[in-house]
């Protein structure tokens, strides 16, 4: 059945009855260390309830959705009877990812080119601080797996934590997660000053009766939001142990220009913002330059038959380098609840490696790769030092593994669980053009990750975000022991806005099974456009990324990408 067929045919299967599990069913009986059987809770989860839309067109509220149930995925083993009651739980862990926290008035942006790449500007992307810590806030109530009931081992955060590689959107997304007060503005400490209050009809004004291409869709007024976006909100940071991973949009310009063209780099602290071209052909230049011919960005934009805008200079929009970015990370003042460096190794702000293991449960090692290429663009791939540590990593912790040849090999080592997480996804990571500072180096394409992996038994998933969609995928090994799950999850800027919790079990009969469920922002579905505190805001960031005009639905999944049990064999 081709990729299309089935997610049409999945849709249509409607609350998934095949193989559901839903929550007001018999509860899974899972264990955790040696406690009696507990009942599932989807509470907080869209085990519970889903955003979904009220009214069939138009621009539209949103409202409180059934739940989605639980479909078990016996693609890689079988599903055997009575597992969910002698299950035991290994490890609960949380992926947050693409939260892309926005500085929506840096002079470094491309806004104009929406209209070719829907991307460039989100009628939402002001309040998304405040949709992040409506996302932590989540976090910290749900505090442990749904299903298994154990406490949160870990959070990690898949990359794209900030949208265009600044150290106002980086201090801004430390705060968040650690605890504490942001307040989301650059430039003028007193008003708002970027494309929402441009007086152009390219873009969402949301304060003006203009009615721009967005009010025509029917997108509302709400006089005093800009001014209420850029008021403190105090997150109260996580509680638990949180990781970190590097996205394109923490090393190239809005995610896509390499890093290091002067021009560029000047404008992000300077006092210039190019909002409207003077006409679409100029836009189009400027859009097909970020894309295929980066140092033909500056002439495209001196081509423009319309001043800039000047707005108000602020250093904190500096850009910062991979480095930094570590380095931020392990400033013990950026600690919060641990660890110290968030997985970064002490010395990472001095190398500027950005891949680490560790420990995310006794017996659970977590690999974070660094898929971003120092190249730019878009998607991405692994150095070759890289994918060796990644080999050298996995073989420590096997005692049974296959050679390149394809021989099963035992040594005497302990076998650890392995989960690898990683920014760009198995379809975006042949970005293949060298790394700059070792140019020297090869690049490795993710086929050659799939088939490192399948030598691998121990191997549970690989988690990964960038594509800001639900999809999960099997991975068949040459023997079905050598199998694993790709889980790749929505960004929390797009709708559907999920963060994705997943559960390892041992189901004492061979297999393990990971249950994997997401969830959304503790924000109301709706509230009354005069709501501008943090909370209103947050649902209204959830309500204008369904709304945006360039949002797609592909990006919500099918059922089999929602909350679902994984199936693997054991392999130990």
């Amino acid at each position: 059945m081709s990729d299309i067929n089935r997610r049409t045919f999945l849709t249509l299967a409607g609350l998934g009855a095949i193989g559901a599990v839903g929550i007001g069913g018999r509860p899974w009986g899972l264990q955790y260390a040696g406690a009696a059987p507990l009942p599932t809770s989807g509470a907080g989860t869209t085990l519970e309830a889903t955003a979904v839309p009220l009214g069939t067109s138009g621009y539209r509220r949103l409202g409180a959705g059934p739940g989605w149930p639980t479909i078990v995925r016996t693609e890689l083993a079988e599903a055997r009877n009575g597992r969910e009651d002698r299950r035991t739980a290994i490890a609960s862990l949380v992926q947050l990812t693409d939260v892309h926290l926005v500085d929506a008035q840096s002079p470094v942006r491309f806004e104009y080119v929406h209209p070719f790449t829907g991307s460039a500007f989100r009628p939402q992307e002001t309040l998304s601080a405040q949709g992040l810590v409506a996302l932590v806030q989540r976090v910290n109530a749900l505090a442990a797996g749904p299903h298994t009931q154990r406490p949160f081992d870990a959070v990690v955060s898949t990359g794209d934590n900030t949208d265009n590689k600044e150290l106002a959107e980086l201090n801004w997304f430390l705060t968040a997660l650690n605890g504490g007060t942001i307040v989301p503005n650059t430039g003028a400490p007193d008003r708002y000053e970027g494309v929402q209050n441009s007086g152009a009809d390219l873009y969402w004004n949301p304060e003006s009766p203009l009615q721009d291409i967005y009010k025509k869709a029917g997108f509302p007024e709400i006089p005093g939001l800009l001014g209420a976006a850029i008021d403190p909100v105090t997150s109260p940071g996580l509680r638990t142990p949180w990781y970190c991973v590097f996205g394109n949009h923490e090393d190239a310009v809005e995610g896509t220009v390499p890093s290091g063209i002067p021009p560029l780099e000047a404008m992000y602290t300077g006092s210039l913002k190019f909002e409207v071209p003077g006409s679409p052909d100029q836009a189009k230049a400027v859009d097909i330059a970020t894309k295929f011919d980066p140092g033909a960005i500056a002439g495209a934009l001196s081509a423009f038959t319309t001043a800039p805008r000047v707005v108000t200079p602020d250093p904190a929009r500096a850009p910062f380098t991979p480095r930094q970015f570590i380095a931020a990370h392990l400033d013990p003042a950026n600690t919060g609840p641990g660890p110290v460096g968030h997985g970064f190794a002490p010395d990472a702000g001095d190398t500027g490696i950005g891949y680490y293991a560790f420990d995310i449960a006794p017996g659970v090692i977590g690999i974070s790769m660094d898929s971003t290429n120092r190249a730019g663009f878009v998607d991405g791939s692994l150095g070759a030092a890289q994918f060796r540590w990644i080999e050298e990593t996995l073989l420590a912790g096997s005692g049974v593994y296959y050679d390149t040849a394809g021989a099963r090999v035992s040594q005497s080592r302990s076998d650890t669980w392995f989960v690898l997480f990683s920014h760009h996804t198995s379809t975006t990571m042949d970005n293949l053009v060298p790394d700059p500072a070792v140019p020297a180096e090869p690049r490795i394409p993710a086929s050659q990750l799939v088939s490192l992996l399948h030598r691998f038994p121990n191997v549970l998933a690989w988690v990964n975000g960038h594509t800001h969609e639900n999809r999960i995928t099997p991975w068949a090994g040459p023997t079905p022991e050598q199998s694993f799950w790709e889980v790749n999850t929505a960004s929390h800027i797009d709708f559907p806005q999920h963060g994705r919790i997943l559960e390892v079990v041992d189901n004492a009969d061979g297999t393990v099974s990971i249950l994997t469920t997401l969830f959304e922002a503790d924000s109301p579905y709706s509230v009354e456009y005069t709501d501008l505190s943090p909370l209103g805001l947050a649902s209204l960031y959830r309500e204008l990324s369904f709304n945006d005009i360039h949002t797609d639905p592909v990006r919500l999944g099918a059922s089999l990408d929602h909350n679902v049990e994984l199936l693997l064999i054991s392999g130990r």
